[in-house]
């Protein structure tokens, strides 16, 4: 075989031919799908940033003295201080700290226990179970979500009054082995209802009832919801300010929300720093629920479009 020598001008020549040769659309596409990426990520990056400005605000402002609130409205402290620390884990009103935080665990840890139990059983009866004023009861348990809470709460602590369990958990904590939770049970509902009833019937053929069927079957496939349900009820227990505020008297009794009210009014002048320190400090239980079942989360929204 023989090859043609090529002058330098025809290699020139050559290299400014394919120079000017328009780049592959597959190449086009490529780089544009990296320019929106890029843009995507700093635009997700910004809104995270806003997003979480509060609460590293919060995190900072804890180091501040309390002669800086109002004055120093900044990012970082100007004298950094872990007083702020010291002084709330001393407690308040003769009650360390540690005594509201394990209140709030307590409360909020019972009261995901009893809502995720009640709301999945009246789920299963109303999802699979079959009887008599079924659409009545169902339509009822919906109708209680445009029920307010204080419409009722003149008429719960009058119960509660009379059975001599104020300044107890149990006004806080019965009704959520009652499934009072409507939202949580219309979940599970819709959750249940998306499930075949083939393996219900194949279960039946084998002689399981519907204990059985709910913790063998239901349970298992519901696990999304479950952990929804157990994320939501978390954060409104352990947020909740006017149930303890109506049930509790005694301060050894109280949660973290109501501490938190004391030290706006222990004196004339309120302490923010120990109220900014206090509040950080109730938060991270919450944040460090969310971040380990975030996942479930998701998941729990994103089945809510299939169909079984």
């Amino acid at each position: 075989m023989t090859t043609t020598p090529t002058s330098p001008l025809a290699s020139e020549a050559m290299f400014a031919v394919q120079q000017t040769t328009p780049m592959p659309p597959s190449r086009r596409k490529i780089k544009r799908k990296t320019w929106q990426t890029i843009v995507w990520f700093v635009v997700l990056i910004v809104i995270t940033a806003v997003v979480l400005y509060p609460l590293v605000w919060l995190l900072f402002s804890t180091f501040k003295p309390n002669s800086e609130f109002g004055q120093n409205m900044g990012l970082l402290p100007n004298a950094p201080t872990i007083d702020n620390y010291v002084k709330v884990m001393e407690g308040i009103a003769g009650v360390p700290m540690w005594r509201f935080f394990a209140n709030s665990l307590l409360i909020a840890g019972v009261s995901v226990i009893g809502t995720v139990m009640s709301s999945a059983l009246a789920a299963y009866a109303f999802a699979r179970l079959q009887f008599k004023g079924l659409g009545i009861l169902f339509a009822a348990m919906i109708g209680t979500l445009l029920l307010p809470f204080h419409v009722v709460i003149i008429p719960q602590y009058i119960l509660f009054n009379n059975l001599g369990m104020v300044d107890t958990y149990w006004p806080l904590l019965l009704p959520k082995f009652l499934a009072t939770e409507a939202f949580f049970v219309f979940l599970m509902v819709q959750f249940i209802r998306q499930m075949p009833r083939d393996m219900d019937e194949a279960a039946k053929i084998d002689g399981a009832g519907h204990p059985r069927i709910f913790w063998s079957i239901i349970l298992p496939l519901i696990k999304p919801a479950l952990i929804t349900c157990a994320i939501f009820s978390f954060i409104w227990a352990w947020n909740d300010f006017l149930g303890p505020l109506l049930y509790l008297t005694s301060p050894e009794n109280y949660p973290l929300p109501i501490a938190l009210r004391l030290y706006n009014d222990q004196t004339s002048s309120s302490d923010y720093g120990a109220t900014v320190t206090a509040s950080f400090i109730a938060l991270v239980p919450i944040l460090l629920f969310f971040i380990v079942f975030q996942k479930f989360l998701v998941d729990g929204v994103a089945t809510q479009g299939l169909k079984g």
